[in-house]
């Protein structure tokens, strides 16, 4: 219960952040205006987020546990590249369900380096996640092996791609997706 509570008061003042910052800005929303939008206090805004920053990506921050998720569901016998490929195209269908509003903060995380960076420390995470997922799915040593890494790195380098060809109001991700994985596939396969 309390979990559960917690996320929605995070969500809440997410949710508080995005339209403040679709009126007004990103650098012309302050932290306190954030917390009385929300109907907290601004201890409590630290106590559920570090920065302006952060409660503005954790709109999408969600997308890496997502995508691990998505991973390990696929077959265990499928090709590295494809059930890499799933997993970003599930990430991006994530984003697509909600497409006018996530569109908007992808351009603004996009658009505002402060949040870019942010967005860029979860992608970080995002990597290690499906590093050890991959590991674990082709019994590898991630501590040793190159290959879970680079191969993450790989399919969060088409995540980003497609997420950016997207926010710039470009075709529909699920074949950006496809595009975007037809140039590592046969990598991402022979080191399998």
């Amino acid at each position: 219960m309390a979990r559960r509570k917690r996320r929605l008061v995070a969500d809440e003042l997410s949710e508080a952040a995005l339209r403040l910052l679709a009126s007004k800005g990103f650098e012309a929303v302050t932290v306190d205006e954030i917390a009385a939008t929300a109907g907290v206090s601004k201890r409590t805004f630290f106590r559920y987020f570090a920065s302006r920053e952060d409660v503005v990506v954790h709109f999408l921050a969600g997308l890496g546990t997502g995508m691990r998720a998505a991973l390990a569901a696929r077959p265990g016998d499928e090709l590295p590249s494809a059930a890499l490929r799933h997993t970003v195209r599930t990430a991006m269908s994530a984003c697509g369900d909600r497409s006018g509003r996530t569109l908007r903060v992808v351009r603004l995380i996009l658009g505002t380096p402060a949040l870019r960076a942010r967005f860029l420390e979860h992608q970080d995470q995002w990597r290690d996640d499906l590093a050890s997922e991959l590991a674990q799915r082709l019994g590898l040593d991630p501590g040793v092996d190159l290959y879970p890494r680079l191969a993450a790195g790989m399919a969060l380098a088409a995540f980003d791609t497609v997420l950016r060809r997207w926010g710039d109001g470009a075709e529909d991700p699920a074949a950006l997706t496809d595009r975007a994985f037809a140039t590592p596939a046969p990598a991402l396969d022979a080191a399998g």
